[in-house]
């Protein structure tokens, strides 16, 4: 178990005796539990497709494509593969974990999460052009196309200059 683990648990103690003083724990389980029930799929749907994309995905064609040395090409195909991924954080994390194992770089990872979190093509047609309206989706993702490339190639400059390594 690593320090984050910790920090939660030590948060969900001091959240349950609060709510414990105020009457209400029982109802704080019950909301967790439907909660639990409610993401696991999702959760199970994520970490399959992790451990699948572990054994499907061949490390040379990871570190070719995306690897730390693969440039603004990995870049921009972690971009897109972010933008086209569909589901919540349950699906997108345990794939991003796999890549990470599998020898994809800092910075496609992060060209990855930062284009799945801005442009999510899934939630642009379901919610945001219905809701807000074409002309504002077209300003917006026009405003924030660069930045997954850009942020990917941050996040790897600081990478490097930190030291770092790959996972584990």
């Amino acid at each position: 178990m690593n320090k984050s683990f910790f920090i939660m648990a030590g948060l969900t103690l001091l959240a349950t005796a609060a709510a414990w003083r105020k009457g209400v724990a029982l109802e704080g389980a019950t909301g967790a539990a439907k909660m639990f029930v409610g993401v696991l799929p999702s959760l199970l749907v994520g970490f399959l497709l992790g451990g699948m994309v572990q054994v499907l995905i061949p490390r040379e064609w990871v570190a070719a494509y995306a690897g730390e040395d693969s440039g603004l090409m990995g870049l921009v195909i972690a971009s897109v593969a972010g933008a086209v991924t569909p589901g919540g954080p349950f699906v997108a994390f345990p794939l991003v974990a796999s890549l990470w194992k599998a020898g994809t770089g800092v910075g496609p990872l992060v060209s990855y999460l930062t284009a799945w979190s801005l442009l999510g093509f899934h939630r642009v047609l379901i919610y945001e052009g219905p809701i807000m309206g074409w002309r504002f989706v077209l300003v917006r993702i026009l405003s924030v196309s660069a930045a997954p490339v850009l942020a990917g190639y941050m996040a790897s400059w600081l990478f490097r200059i930190g030291g770092g390594s790959g996972p584990g």
